[in-house]
């Protein structure tokens, strides 16, 4: 059973080589994973990245067998599951995204408004073409897609893969966690259940079910139990008790546009300057030093990374630090194995993951990429039924699913009209001149 990884000079790939050694455990004492790959096969578009972070897979543990591919074809022929973590245009290109965003007055966040759809207009081609290939050179295989922005990403891959397309973030499952733990509740026991649904970085937890009844409200009603965890102290007590649920963490550069600017503008780097900045250093010291101090050089860097994600919200918030658990638990790597595992093993795990409509949200195409509770089996990921969106959940996530839209028309046929329309209709990019200069200094022009 072979996993390939293309983008595998990413420098979050080696999270998912950890969790095949450590993630979860079992009665025996080992990891559920240890036995789900006999091979893990890297690709990267720079071969010295990939064989940086081979060293590092290397020096995490006794594992699967890690080679680096010279060529994506010899990847993908025979994988059975292939992890998608491409970067067009890499930290580089995010930097000079946010700073023509930040430039034009508005948000340059790397998923959200003019960085998502300037980023998915790079990566759309990349990965449609790549779906076209493992669908010539591993038609079975399942592809797992974590590369950015995740929604749109993988609405286009699945124009070409169908259901065997999976998108994955570790954003929704997180916020369940915490908010099950500040609700005394256990995530993991038997019968617990949550609602949740909307598109990737952009979604709401409605239900929290503990011993048979939602613990939601009471939640929310108590002040101190809200301060406890990310989400509560990000959008405070009062706002989550007038929304009746708990935002995804990106929605505060929704709901609180304002602030977000205000502390962007102040900044003297952006998110992407800083990873930009931070990962060339790491690439660079980690080739010319001992193969051997490659994984303690990347876990060094990859701890300054989760400490200082959603800096500008938190300190827009009170200055607050994450909390140690929500680090050392697991990301969306933990989501993407147990979602391979579930298929393999066929056992109908249930899981927060980007799949097709399907009729669950009934104003959004049938194919249409949404985030949602899905049961996830040999068969694939399938949502379940859910709450519908109330009107103003729904709103935002048709103004930014026809941004989503538009961005992979543009992005597969050329149109500069549907480009600029992707941008000026994104609820936060405020006028069709901004987008239109946008379009203009992205292509140098």
């Amino acid at each position: 059973m072979r996993l390939s990884i293309i983008g595998g000079g990413g420098f979050r790939v080696p999270l998912v080589y950890r969790s095949l050694l450590t993630y979860g455990g079992t009665e025996g004492g080992g990891s559920p994973f240890s036995g789900l790959f006999s091979e893990i096969v890297l690709y990267d578009a720079d071969p010295a990245r990939a064989e940086v972070i081979a060293a590092v897979l290397r020096g995490l543990g006794q594992g699967p067998p890690v080679r680096v591919a010279a060529e994506e074809d010899e990847a993908l022929r025979g994988a059975d599951f292939v992890f998608c973590a491409i970067r067009v245009g890499g930290t580089r290109a995010r930097a000079r995204d946010e700073r023509l965003a930040v430039a034009e007055g508005v948000l340059g966040q790397e998923t959200a408004g003019a960085g998502g759809v300037l980023y998915g207009l790079r990566t759309v081609p990349v990965a449609v073409r790549l779906a076209r290939r493992v669908r010539e050179l591993a038609p079975d295989a399942w592809v797992i897609n974590a590369t950015n922005p995740a929604g749109m990403v993988t609405e286009a891959m699945a124009t070409v893969l169908g259901h065997r397309v999976l998108g994955v973030c570790d954003s929704p499952v997180g916020l369940v966690r915490r908010a099950a733990r500040a609700a005394g509740a256990d995530p993991d026991a038997p019968g617990f259940g949550y609602d949740y649904l909307g598109l990737n970085h952009l979604g709401w937890l409605r239900t929290l079910i503990h011993e048979g009844r939602d613990v939601l409200p009471g939640l929310l009603a108590d002040s101190a139990a809200v301060g406890s965890f990310e989400e509560g102290r990000l959008f405070g007590a009062d706002w989550l008790r007038a929304l009746g649920a708990v935002p995804n963490e990106y929605l505060y550069y929704y709901y609180f546009r304002r602030e977000s600017l205000e502390k962007e503008w102040e900044a003297t780097e952006t998110r992407g300057e800083f990873l930009d900045r931070q990962q060339s250093q790491f690439f660079a010291r980690a080739a010319a030093e001992p193969p051997a101090r490659a994984y303690e050089l990347w876990e060094a860097a990859r701890r300054e990374r989760d400490e200082t994600y959603l800096a500008e919200a938190r300190e827009a918030t009170g200055g607050w630090q994450r909390d140690a658990r929500d680090m050392d638990e697991g990301g969306y790597e933990g989501v993407a194995l147990a979602a391979m595992r579930a298929i393999r093993e066929d056992r109908r795990t249930r899981m927060i993951l980007n799949v097709r409509n399907a009729g669950t949200v009934p104003a959004l195409p049938d194919g249409a990429i949404i985030e949602t509770v899905c049961e996830v089996g040999s068969q694939g990921a399938h949502p379940l039924a859910c709450l519908e969106p109330g009107p103003a959940e729904l709103g935002l996530m048709l103004l930014v699913k026809a941004a989503e839209r538009a961005t992979i028309e543009a992005a597969l046929t050329g149109s500069e009209a549907a480009a600029w329309r992707a941008l000026a209709l994104h609820p936060l990019i405020d006028s069709p001149a901004v987008a239109a200069r946008l379009l203009d200094r992205a292509a140098g022009r």
